[in-house]
């Protein structure tokens, strides 16, 4: 054996080049990521299919209205047909329906008939109300005191500007440059029993605003006390910050114990030992015996607290449904003396004032400060071709957790929509729990709507525009209504459907293994082995618009209408191959028109793991899951990660143009769509360029006709 010898020259010159070598290396990598750089994609799971649909009836539309004064009017985003924003039920077993509208108005509808009636003109009350600037301001909300029936009290917020600002004093600390004024009022009706109110009101509490929105959001009764109990009577108020509650004279408001904005504040209308006499301050308030602070407050550290409810069954908790300002919409358990962390916090991410796009990650030593993170929560996904301080285009408005006894699709599920796309939400009550590092959240699960003839809708469908202004209600059954500012219009959810839940009987179509039963478009590509159908050579890309390069379509049997497919798939292309596929096709019609369901490991790019169709023209995804506008765009879980067989099925729908792609036994759909342009055809298997098998096909459906 020879021996190398090296020279000292020879060691000093490979030496030179290895450290050469590595720093080319080391400039080449991509950076590491620091602790605290910003987070491009905060929360990258997306909601997924639920395979529930709500059944909506429409029940009402509420007059047009305008806000006041007309002329101050500049934000589009107020030009609604009204500004309607709850529906829920007079606490007197009277079946009456209250509605509050923004523009002044308080309604109530016959729950039978839905005849409605202007209640209460709230507006006409207050020489200074003022609704014309601010998405919230207003009418903002209305609730009846538990005894209504016999005491005739309820309560109400407004906002109010101009002289009321010069000749009235805010009762807690305003925001410097005071510019609005929210105000809670005490009605008392002479006869409860009246369908128009006559009575006296008073008022209970004024806070000044320095911004047009985040005032004074939603005021209502724990449901769940009774008399007797310490929680009976006690109003709560969800309290924004102003507008502006992480910079300016106000920045840090909501972390600001001596104020009463960015908190949830909770009184008790019957007492007197507040400062202003009109109300009183409960004693088991978190704060009720501690110095220098606004001993109303309940919990602190939120930006816009728009809805919060108590669940009527579980644990009784309460819930807050909270808007984000970069990225997250969020769904807190509020308890007393919680921070939720606004503006040091938005969810569970640390917000840096000073970059006005991204949030960060939590610090390290994050434990320290106590704050309180989501259960559930959703992000913006923000276009990037759209401002990072420009708004996102989603709110979340939380409604409730379902107890009702006629839904049974819906019990246990807190219901979610989001205020201006109209996507129907929920999340599991019982998934719902706190976690302390934030990292842990309930899965958000999306749902399908329909109108009463079973045809599938959206509520921007329904509401005949895309910023829907959408809002859960309820009825004293907890019986779900979502309402639309767009159109005015209150729908009833009167029933569930499964999606995609089609005939597709009498043909069937099985055993379907030897060459016979198959048109491969390159058929030396392919091998029927009794057991299993083969695509043991990869495509290649063929004339004509973009498509899959190869594949086979079942040529035993008839045309399908409806159709499911059911069958075990296997990628046979190395794992180690970041883009393999193989696909599904259904409602062929020719080598141009068709269907397929792209099941691959990746999901980060258009052509992949979604639902396409092939109309002469390239493929043109249509699953609902795919959000390509968005700075790191992906669609639905990947399908296939592995080298082992997987459970599929397809459900195609003629009529109504759902499609829905099932796999591994889930009762939840991995993929959804709605098109009807092929309403019949063939089914079949393949892929781009990669290689797979199929066994175990089974295909049902009805005769195309």
């Amino acid at each position: 054996m020879t021996k190398i010898r090296w020279s000292p020259p020879t060691l000093v010159a490979l030496v030179t080049a290895l450290f050469a070598s590595l720093v080319a290396a080391l400039l080449a990598a991509p950076p590491q990521a620091r602790a605290d750089d910003p987070i491009v994609d905060p929360i990258p799971e997306d909601p997924v299919p639920s395979g529930i649909g709500l059944v909506l009836k429409e029940v009402a539309q509420l007059p047009k209205s305008t806000p006041t004064p007309a002329d101050m009017v500049t934000d589009t985003r107020l030009k609604r047909h009204n500004r309607i924003n709850y529906v829920g039920e007079v606490p007197d077993h009277s079946g009456r329906l209250y509605v509050p509208d923004l523009n002044g108005s308080l309604y109530f509808l016959d729950k039978k008939t839905y005849q409605q009636h202007v209640y209460l003109d709230v507006k006409a009350q207050f020489p200074d109300f003022f609704s014309a600037q601010g998405l919230g301001q207003g009418f903002g909300f209305v609730a009846f005191h538990p005894d209504f029936k016999h005491n005739g009290k309820f309560y109400t917020v407004h906002v109010e500007a101009g002289n009321a600002l010069t000749t009235k004093k805010p009762d807690l600390t305003p925001q410097p440059k005071t510019a609005y004024h929210g105000i809670v009022s005490e009605w008392t009706a002479e006869d409860p029993a009246a369908q128009t109110f006559s009575g006296t009101h008073r008022e209970l509490l004024r806070i000044g605003f320095a911004g047009r929105i985040h005032g004074i959001q939603q005021i209502d009764f724990n449901p769940n006390a009774r008399p007797g109990s310490a929680d009976y009577g006690k109003l709560y108020l969800a309290v924004g910050d102003g507008g502006n509650g992480n910079v300016g004279d106000n920045g840090g408001d909501p972390q600001n114990l001596a104020v009463p904005q960015g908190k949830i504040l909770r009184i008790d209308p019957a007492g007197d030992n507040s400062a202003n006499g009109k109300y009183g301050i409960p004693a088991d308030n978190p704060y009720a015996n501690r110095d220098g602070v606004v001993k109303e407050i309940y919990a602190n550290g939120m930006r816009d607290p728009h809805r919060f409810s108590w669940d009527t069954g579980g644990q009784k908790r309460m819930f807050l449904g909270h808007i984000g300002e970069h990225a997250i919409e969020a769904v807190y358990d509020v308890r007393p003396g919680d921070n939720y962390g606004w503006s040091e916090r938005e969810g569970a991410f640390r917000f840096d004032k000073n970059d006005r796009c991204y949030l960060h990650p939590l610090p390290a030593d994050d434990a320290k400060y106590g704050y309180t993170y989501p259960l559930a929560a959703y992000d913006h996904d923000r276009p990037p071709n759209v401002s990072c301080t420009s708004d996102s285009g989603n709110a979340i408005s939380t409604g409730f957790v379902y107890r009702g006894g006629k839904l049974a699709d819906l019990r246990g599920k807190f219901l979610i929509t989001d205020i201006v796309n109209g996507k129907l939400l929920y999340a599991e009550e019982k998934e719902m729990q706190r976690d302390p590092s934030g990292k842990k959240r309930a899965q958000l699960y999306s749902m399908a709507a329909y109108d009463t003839e079973g045809n599938p809708v959206t509520m921007q469908q329904l509401a005949g525009d895309a910023r829907v202004d959408a809002r859960f209600g309820q009825d004293a059954q907890g019986e779900p209504y979502l309402l639309a500012k767009a159109n005015g219009k209150i729908w009833k959810v009167v029933g569930t459907r499964t999606f995609a839940d089609c005939r597709t009987t009498p043909v069937r179509v099985d055993h379907a293994t030897s060459a016979k039963d198959w048109a491969p478009v390159t058929p030396s590509k392919w091998q029927f082995n009794g057991r299993e159908v083969v695509l043991a050579e990869a495509g290649s890309q063929r004339p004509g618009p973009r498509r899959p390069y190869e594949y086979a379509v079942l040529s035993k049997g008839p045309a399908l209408g409806s159709s499911e497919i059911t069958a075990k798939v296997r990628l046979d292309t190395p794992v180690s191959v970041s883009n393999r596929d193989v696909i599904i096709v259904f409602g062929y019609q020719s080598d141009t028109r068709f269907y397929y369901a792209h099941l691959s490991s990746d999901n980060t790019i258009y052509p992949h793991n979604g639902i396409f169709a092939v109309n002469d023209a390239d493929r043109l995804r249509i699953d609902q899951q795919w959000n390509g506008n968005r700075l790191v765009p992906h669609g639905a879980a990947p399908a296939v990660t592995d080298a082992a067989w997987h459970d599929v099925r397809v459900k195609h729908c003629a009529d109504t143009g759902e499609i829905a792609v099932y796999m591994d036994g889930s009762k939840r759909p991995l993929m959804t769509a709605v098109d009807k342009t092929f309403r019949s055809g063939r089914v079949g298997f393949g892929s781009f360029d990669n290689v797979g098998s199929l066994r175990d096909l089974t295909v049902t459906g009805t005769r195309a006709e």
